[in-house]
């Protein structure tokens, strides 16, 4: 099976800045589906929602594949469920005051002070649908993250490719901070550290509505992100903002008008000033860091190589089956030996019996095959722990 190369973002020379937002009531006044498709199967929009929460609890199914479902059902008869059929009902999906013209202009807010700004959706609704929006035709998202249909070979879905709810959505963050976009590279469980974090937490902005946006909120708090409720600057509801403040989901609150000039607006654009200066100190204690840590250099690997002797030491004189096999896994921690160190081992190796004497034990053999592989000229005592190993019995 040949190994997939998954395009990912590395680390840029300038601060990178990533807003991730839910979609429905936090782009937009109400849920994508009720904004005509639920009307145009025949259904009103209590029912349809009652319906498909019904499905979920009576079959064990998740709330977002029991309305996935549903949709597909309902149109059976009614029109073709393709993606140009979402794409149209995307269309229709009203936006908040503001929206249209927000990605472009805090981008370019952004760049104005040295502060590269993505923008990410992480939505339950509908891929497919969002991107017949007109923000998305505008290519206003880096990426977008949300529920999604598999379509045949005639286009027509068949099957959910994939479901994104409030538990799962915390991965996209992660996916986010390492640059490793593509849902299906398995890099996003590597290990990166600090300072090769293409957006550390610090830098995260999550702005959403109610309680399915509390994992992602309470993530990027607890690393030093910023999370931000909106409510409907019509209805003035603040009831479910007030409840994420007390609850400390969120860090601030505003109306969902993404207007120039208004409040949220405005406390966007602190959020980049205060990330333009926040990384010139980071840049800066890394730099220390580094140097430090090259000062220190010398003394760590006169450290390392102590206790690599000391094993090796420890080898020679061990005097049991258990103590070798507990010395072999120590010494499989490290990575190189010198030549001098390879020769030491290759001699405890045929001179101890205790050593030799399990050379082809999975660990013992897998120890030595390794420093084998690593060692060009073979000494006597090389050889011979090589025949060893070779050997049938």
């Amino acid at each position: 099976m040949l190994e997939t190369k998954y395009a990912r973002k590395t680390k840029e020379d300038k601060p990178v800045l990533a807003i991730c937002y839910d979609f429905d009531k936090t782009l937009s006044p109400d849920d994508m589906q009720a904004q005509g498709y639920i009307q145009s199967v025949g259904y009103d929009i209590g029912s349809f929602w009652s319906e498909s929460n019904a499905l979920a609890e009576q079959n064990d199914m998740d709330g977002n594949l029991a309305y996935m479902y549903k949709m597909m059902e309902e149109a059976t008869g009614n029109f073709v469920f393709n993606k140009d059929t979402l794409a149209r009902y995307g269309a229709q999906v009203a936006l908040f005051p503001g929206v249209n013209e927000w990605f472009e202009r805090i981008r370019q807010f952004g760049a104005a002070h040295g502060v590269i700004v993505e923008h990410y959706i992480i939505s339950s609704g509908l891929k497919e649908m969002i991107e017949g929006t007109e923000v998305a035709k505008n290519h206003a998202f880096e990426k977008i993250y949300a529920s999604s249909f598999y379509f045949n070979a005639r286009g027509v879905a068949v099957w959910p490719a994939q479901v994104v709810n409030y538990t799962n959505k915390t991965q996209f963050l992660f996916r986010i901070s390492k640059g490793v976009l593509d849902i299906n590279d398995p890099g996003v469980n590597d290990y990166f550290s600090p300072d090769e974090m293409r957006v550390p937490f610090r830098n995260m902005v999550y702005i959403g509505d109610s309680d399915t946006d509390i994992p992602c909120m309470k993530l990027v708090n607890s690393y030093g992100g910023h999370s931000i409720g909106v409510y409907n600057p019509e209805t003035e509801d603040k009831s479910k903002v007030y409840k994420m403040m007390r609850d400390r989901r969120i860090k601030f609150f505003a109306p969902a008008d993404y207007s120039e000039g208004k409040e949220l607006d405005r406390l966007v654009k602190a959020i980049i000033l205060k990330t333009a200066e926040t990384e010139k100190l980071e840049d800066m204690y890394y730099r220390y860091q580094n140097e430090v840590r090259e000062v220190d250099k010398p003394a760590a690997e006169t450290l390392e190589r102590q206790k690599k002797q000391e094993l090796i030491d420890a080898l020679a004189d061990s005097k049991s089956f258990v103590r070798t096999h507990m010395l072999i896994k120590s010494l499989a921690a490290y990575e190189d030996f010198d030549r001098i160190m390879c020769e030491a081992l290759y001699r405890i190796a045929t001179e101890n019996p205790q050593v030799k004497l399990i050379l082809k034990d999975k660990d013992v053999s897998e120890f030595y095959g390794r420093l084998l592989a690593q060692t060009e000229v073979k000494t006597d005592a090389a050889q011979e722990t090589a025949d060893i190993l070779r050997s049938e019995k």
